[in-house]
């Protein structure tokens, strides 16, 4: 799979904010294994909900608190009886399960990665 070339505009267009999950819950009706996931963007984005697929590396008591990086611009979707409003990123572990995306450092809610 290669690299497609994109303009610093077409990246500019996909809005990646920071959050903090600020509750996690089982999600038993998902097809794949999954959590639901409440994230707190700060004021300007507020509160979203997300289905997010990483029950093999992550327990939910060690989600509470963690902050992740998001897609907020998607269009929402259905996943579900759960609307999930924003994805959170990561990368494949070497048996393509997700690792989440963290900061090393203090940012506020909502900081727009650039």
């Amino acid at each position: 799979m290669g690299s497609v070339p994109v303009t610093y505009d077409d990246f500019d267009k996909v809005d990646i904010r920071i959050g903090t999950v600020t509750s996690a819950e089982a999600f038993p009706e998902a097809r794949k294994p999954a959590y639901k996931l409440t994230i707190d963007f700060g004021p300007l984005i507020g509160i979203k909900r997300s289905s997010a697929q990483v029950t093999k590396h992550y327990a939910l008591d060690q989600l509470v608190g963690r902050r992740v990086a998001a897609v907020v611009n998607f269009p929402p979707r259905q996943v579900g009886p759960v609307m999930s409003e924003v994805l959170c990123l990561g990368f494949p572990d070497a048996d393509g399960e997700v690792v989440l995306v963290s900061v090393d450092r203090a940012a506020p809610d909502g900081g727009k990665l650039f």
